[in-house]
């Protein structure tokens, strides 16, 4: 099965059941404008109270390096996702891998992430105003596979209705998902996140270590 984020947690209950239906990686969100933020001390308790190991990817916006090593150490992260606007230099420094997300719409420009020497690229869905959840896909055209040399996360709108093409579209190593199987920020809806991970029981990756 293709590696699956599920991102936006905020509880144990969710946390577990995300673990017991196959997810390679946890994703918490310490971007406070977020509705699915989660203060590092509780994303520390849920880390914590998982019966089995999982990748933990902690998700930033233009935070200072030092911050985020602090909270990496503090919850035990695995792997760093940023999601601002950082430069190349930002993802530098950081302690764990760097996974550098894009938002991709009519005016995004591949050859930027050309720049970047991180672990992974994530893609989401650019909206004015907005750093992710959106709960949009974006135009899967505007991606041409060829011109990443680094593992492909896609993200942006993922529910179990639209996951498989979505993948067949950008052809990913990985997909992450957070609005598509919630009840309501940062809520996962059990039901769909069964429904989603059935979906993908068929599906393969070629790097099943891009959460490693």
């Amino acid at each position: 099965m293709i590696p699956v984020k599920v991102c936006g947690l905020t509880t144990a209950g969710d946390a577990r059941c995300a673990v017991s239906l196959g997810a390679a990686a946890l994703g918490f969100i310490f971007y406070a404008p977020s509705p699915r933020f989660i203060a590092p001390g509780q994303a520390r308790i849920i880390a914590g109270a998982l019966d089995h190991p999982i990748r933990k990817v902690g998700v930033f916006v233009n935070t200072p390096s030092d911050m985020i090593n602090t909270i990496v150490e503090l919850v035990g992260l695995d792997l760093v996702q940023l999601s601002g606007n950082e430069t190349p230099q930002d993802c530098r420094g950081i302690a764990v891998p760097v996974i550098k997300t894009f938002h991709v719409g009519p005016a995004f420009n591949p050859a930027v992430a050309q720049a970047y020497d991180v672990h992974a690229f994530l893609l989401d869905t650019s909206r004015v105003g907005s750093y992710g959840g959106t709960g949009q896909v974006f135009d899967w055209s505007l991606v041409d596979r060829n011109l990443f040399d680094r593992p492909l996360i896609l993200s942006g709108g993922l529910n179990p209705d639209n996951i498989l093409a979505g993948i067949r579209a950008v052809r990913p190593q990985a997909v992450d998902v957070c609005s598509g199987v919630e009840d309501s920020p940062g809520v996962k809806d059990r039901t769909r996140m069964e429904l989603l991970f059935n979906v993908l029981k068929a599906t393969e990756s070629s790097d099943e270590q891009v959460f490693t």
